[in-house]
């Protein structure tokens, strides 16, 4: 049997990704030869797949979709990547489906659509997450072709319910009533659903004393859409990927179609089945998460100017406010971005060059009157201003005469948007979202916190649905089957009519209705994680939502503020900051560099683990490998 074990919990892209950097590091023969000469097991714990796990698994809806393109996804280290550990390139998700095609990679697909998706998938495809699961599936079963002599890997198909200490050794407790002793547990939990509690508990309560319908926050993949029914008026809180789903599972997962509009008019018209509820949506913006760009760059990128990875460093080290001190630089980068591409990859579209207009933006305030008169100046166009609080809150300060006309500004606003992140002239909106992938990326491992609101925002730049969506959107929108509530939405419980109420200071009245739905992921709050797992943690660690853990590291942080020896923690639970499991190519990926500083540490502390055994039992120690696995 192997000498020494690491228990990871949680065996999604994450928990698989921090593995091949493990093996990688390990097959470089810089650390971990001492500890692999006796023998190491690592062991997943996960009820799902390896590879995949919960979110991206193959068993649901045919329907759901990435919200990335497929060139733009990729579990594997590349020539950008500044990790320690060796590079080890592979294919993105576009040049695997396309390598596969080719015969070039055996991958069984059983699944006839998921099989004539990838024979169609091109780098401009939104795949859906069934094909991901193939991927991440792959590369999870390529890494273990890989394991070095000495190392087995085993899956334990159930979940961690608690971690506690006997002597050294780490006692990781099993939903099916067994124990994993282990010397080193990395917890790789991922996205996790939450305890109802607060607001959410009380209105699931009032639904169910009032015999009202209440969706709290849920992955949508899970969430039971059974209670919603056809022509019911459905209030929806929330703009985002999860509305985004929703409304895909109660329109098209419900037998109604797209189809093109007249030819003179573009777009899509949208056919119903009968079946779909009327959705009503809103959130405090009011207004959708911006669609991926699909544009290209027409001028180089902009290189970090305002708010590089030493700045970050520098702020980071001497604890500097995010609000007053960091948030300012970061958005001053992606207007650098924006105008960057505006002014270089467009110059028709401007009135000044780049240089001056860039040395007088330098010293601006970015939400200054003087940048918004040297904008005006600066540009052709005004309509190509980018003015971050009006971007950031489009409907603040707008009143409606009613819901008619709040729909049609909605409309129109989003139809405008759709053209924004596509259309070649427009480049410069994917200036200023490099510009913040990077600023955002520059964080990681830089000791800041990112705030949630940030994060937030990251998102609603950053993280939105497929354009195709959006338009879907319009063409539910222009049949009436969604509605629109506005900005700043308030829904309260009105136990006298056993209704909920929905307003908003966009547009006189309210709607009623039984029915709300609060479209948005679980809060990533290990506390209140329906995770045993993570709860177990956040009551042994320093914890406010969050795990804290130690920047160099994640190692976890104890209530003495000291970090643990022997235990670990990555993903969104976490203080670190998190930009998903897997990346864009050629990003330097925050997550790769975590996973290679963690897998790392753990090799480090495996070979002291095993010099110090073999300095307390000489001659004990086996030469000889154990059996792959």
């Amino acid at each position: 049997m192997p000498e020494l074990t690491v228990a990871v919990l949680g065996a999604g892209p994450r928990g698989v990704g921090w593995l091949e950097r493990f093996v990688e590091n390990l097959r470089a023969g810089e650390l971990g030869q001492a500890a692999a000469a006796g023998g190491i097991r690592v062991v997943l714990i996960d009820p799902h797949r390896p590879g995949p796990g919960r979110i991206w698994r193959y068993d649901q809806s045919p329907l759901l979709k990435l919200n990335s393109l497929a060139a733009d996804v990729t579990m594997f280290t590349d020539a950008s990547c500044t990790v320690d550990g060796p590079i080890a390139p592979g294919p993105s998700l576009a040049e695997w489906a396309a390598q596969v095609r080719a015969g070039e990679l055996e991958v069984a697909i059983d699944d006839p659509a998921v099989r004539a998706e990838l024979e169609s998938l091109g780098p401009a495809s939104f795949p859906t997450r069934r094909l991901q699961s193939f991927y991440l599936d792959w590369f999870h079963r390529r890494t273990l072709a890989s394991l070095p002599a000495g190392v087995e890997v085993e899956w334990r198909r159930t979940t961690a319910v608690s971690v506690s200490e006997d002597g050294d050794r780490q006692l990781v407790g099993l939903a099916d009533g067994e124990t994993v002793a282990a010397n080193v547990v990395l917890y790789a939990l991922g996205h996790n659903g939450s305890a109802l509690a607060g607001e959410h508990e009380l209105l699931e309560r009032f639904a169910r004393e009032h015999g009202a319908y209440y969706l709290a926050p849920a992955f949508t993949a899970d969430a039971d859409l059974g209670g919603l029914p056809a022509g019911a008026d459905v209030i929806v809180r929330g703009m985002g990927l999860a509305a985004v789903d929703l409304v895909v599972l109660l329109t098209l997962g419900r037998g109604g179609r797209f189809e093109p509009a007249a030819e003179s008019s573009g777009g899509l018209r949208y056919v119903p089945s009968g079946r779909e509820p009327r959705l009503h949506l809103g959130s405090r913006r009011g207004v959708p998460y911006h669609s991926k760009v699909t544009s290209q760059l027409v001028a180089p990128r902009a290189e970090p100017r305002f708010f590089t990875r030493e700045i970050a460093a520098e702020l980071g080290a001497r604890g500097a406010d995010f609000a007053g001190e960091i948030w300012p630089l970061i958005a001053k980068e992606g207007l650098h971005g924006y105008y960057h591409e505006l002014f270089v990859g467009h110059p028709e579209r401007v009135r000044l060059p780049w240089p001056e207009f860039l040395e007088r933006l330098a010293p601006l305030d970015p939400w200054s009157h003087e940048l918004r008169a040297l904008v005006a100046e600066a540009l052709v166009d005004e309509a190509d201003a980018l003015d971050l609080a009006s971007f950031d809150r489009p409907l603040a300060g707008l009143r409606f005469t009613g819901p008619d006309e709040l729909q049609r500004h909605l409309i129109d606003y989003i139809a405008d948007d759709v053209h924004r992140r596509t259309a070649p002239e427009h480049s410069a909106t994917l200036g200023f979202f490099t510009a913040l992938l990077f600023a955002f990326f520059a964080t990681g491992g830089s000791g800041i916190e990112v705030p949630p609101w940030f994060k937030a925002f990251f998102s609603y730049v950053a993280s939105g649905p497929p354009v195709h969506r959006l338009e879907e959107l319009l063409a539910l929108a222009e049949a009436g089957v969604v509605r629109f509530l506005g900005a700043e939405l308030e829904v309260r419980a009105d136990a006298a009519a056993g209704l909920f109420r929905a307003s908003s200071p966009s547009v006189p009245g309210e709607l009623a209705s039984r029915f709300l739905v609060d479209a948005w992921l679980p809060e990533d709050a290990a506390h209140a994680s329906e995770n045993p797992a993570l709860r177990d943690a956040a009551g042994q660690a320093s914890v406010t939502s969050l795990l804290a853990v130690h920047p160099e590291d994640s190692r976890l942080i104890g209530p003495d503020g000291e970090p643990h020896r022997a235990r670990f923690a990555i993903g969104p639970f976490t203080t670190a900051p998190n930009a998903g499991a897997f990346a864009r190519p050629l990003t330097d990926a925050m997550s790769f560099r975590e996973n290679d500083r963690v897998a790392r540490a753990v090799l480090r502390l495996l070979d002291q683990i095993s010099a110090q055994s073999s300095a307390e039992s000489p001659g004990v120690r086996s030469s000889s490998a154990p059996p792959f696995c």
